[in-house]
């Protein structure tokens, strides 16, 4: 028998990591983290615990520049090791240097969003990575920051549009669409890790294949084109066998989504749109370069209704845009009227650094934009409460997202009508009977009974 011990193995190297951010950035999160732990690295709950601390920025309104740079001094203070990734590092600052590296000159490095290899060459450099990294560790589905049963799909990056309010082009680039191969292998691989929920985002959902002019690709050996309706309905197809959801984000209102509705009206999609419309007077959305205008908005919406009666519509509007007279915040007010948006969200303008808009004419003051900001939100509310009401009695499929004891204390739900995070939600009552129980990620059938504000409130069937 040798004498010689056998050598301890040395512990993985710890990496923190914080994400900042919309949905789009969470992906980004997910690749570096899924790239990190088939690395051989480990993670860290805490800046004291770890090697170094990853932070995903977002810079796109000035309160989410400040909670970036807010994160990364506290990593700074807590660690000492940064790096930095994200829509922040690719912001100027007022010299045209690069702003994170102004306002916090010792971080190890800086790069813009979608750039995992080069924070991985980052991590290389400061952190060298094990000696034994086992590709096996990593589940099939990756590493996700969402729960296990829903997953943001990413079908592109950056935007062609140049909307006088926004910076994301300046950040992220132009238009660059997946190969629509990849996207549906990702797919695939989610549903088959346990995905119940696949929430489809871009920064132009509608736009996707357009910077490569529809192009075919493969998928399973099968033709198929790089177009958002071929996109979609593919992946309704994937997600059948699994009982899953499809759910899309960020869908501009083209002509060409109308092919879409006959996808929801049949059940391969779910009847949801997540349409960024930001306004419906045809001058504040020509001020705005939005690409659509206000009267058209509501015909399709009109038509979307008719090929599809179950469709739900949530928006994002903006009150106070510069030059906003009255009459043009109240055909906003009227358009969320008459076009009965079911969720809708209002930011009151703010200014961006490096934005167009903020040379516009006719700024208004702060309390302008805030009452109009809360005269919309409640317009847009008691719109919604009545669209609500119209559920009570109703039997609907609720994805089940939290279950005390197995949902013997009740639970909370989403229907196909709520997004995570930004929509309402089902909240089920402790069942009568102890025999019915609900898990978390699975299907339950809910029957509803009333309403709580956004919420709606059920019971097992």
């Amino acid at each position: 028998m040798s004498d010689t011990a056998t050598p301890t193995p040395l512990a993985a190297p710890k990496i923190g990591f914080v994400s900042l951010g919309c949905p789009k950035a969470l992906t980004d999160s997910e690749l570096i983290l899924t790239q990190l732990s088939a690395e051989g690295y480990a993670t860290s709950k805490t800046f004291q615990g770890a090697d170094l601390v990853i932070v995903n920025t977002c810079g796109f309104i000035d309160d989410a520049v400040k909670e970036s740079l807010d994160t990364i001094g506290e990593a700074l203070a807590e660690n000492g090791r940064v790096i930095v990734t994200g829509c922040l590092g690719a912001k100027a600052g007022e010299d045209g240097g690069n702003l994170v590296r102004q306002v916090h000159p010792k971080v190890l490095a800086v790069t813009g969003p979608h750039a995992t290899q080069e924070v991985m060459d980052a991590v290389h450099l400061h952190v060298p990575k094990p000696h034994d990294p086992f590709i096996d560790l990593v589940p099939p589905a990756g590493i996700k920051l969402t729960p296990r049963h829903y997953a943001y799909l990413k079908i592109s990056e950056g935007c062609n549009h140049r909307c006088t309010f926004c910076i994301i082009p300046s950040m992220r680039g132009d238009l660059v669409s997946r190969p629509i191969g990849d996207v549906l292998t990702e797919a695939q691989r989610l549903f088959e890790g346990g995905v119940k929920e696949l929430l489809v985002v871009s920064q132009d959902t509608s736009a996707y294949g357009v910077d490569v002019k529809y192009r075919t690709g493969f998928w399973n050996g099968a033709p198929v084109k790089t177009r958002m309706l071929d996109l979609v309905a593919k992946l309704g197809e994937i997600a059948k066998p699994f009982g899953a959801w499809v759910r899309l984000h960020y869908v501009y209102p083209y002509p060409h989504v109308d092919e879409i509705l006959p996808l929801m009206a049949e059940g391969l999609v779910l009847p949801y749109l997540d349409v960024p419309f930001q306004h419906a007077h045809p001058d504040v959305l020509r001020r705005m370069k939005r690409p659509a205008s206000g009267e058209r908005n509501l015909e399709r919406i009109q038509a979307w209704r008719a090929a599809c009666p179950e469709l739900v519509v949530r928006s994002t509007f903006i009150a106070g845009f510069p030059g906003e007279t009255e009459a043009e915040f109240q055909m906003l007010l009227d358009f969320v009227q008459e076009a009965q948006i079911d969720r809708a969200g209002c930011f009151a303008y703010s200014p961006v650094e490096g934005a167009t808009a903020n040379d516009l004419p006719g700024a208004l003051p702060d309390e302008v934009r805030e009452e109009r900001r809360a005269r919309f939100m409640a317009a847009a509310e008691a719109v919604s409460t009545a669209r609500l009401t119209r559920r009570v009695g109703a039997t609907l499929q609720v994805l089940v997202d939290r279950a005390p004891a197995m949902g013997r204390k009740g639970g909370v739900g989403r229907s196909y009508a709520d997004a995570p995070e930004i929509d309402g939600t089902v909240l089920i009552q402790p069942p009568s009977k102890a025999s019915k129980t609900m898990k978390v990620g699975e299907f339950a059938r809910v029957r509803v009974v009333g309403t709580s504000g956004h919420d709606l409130i059920g019971e097992l069937v």
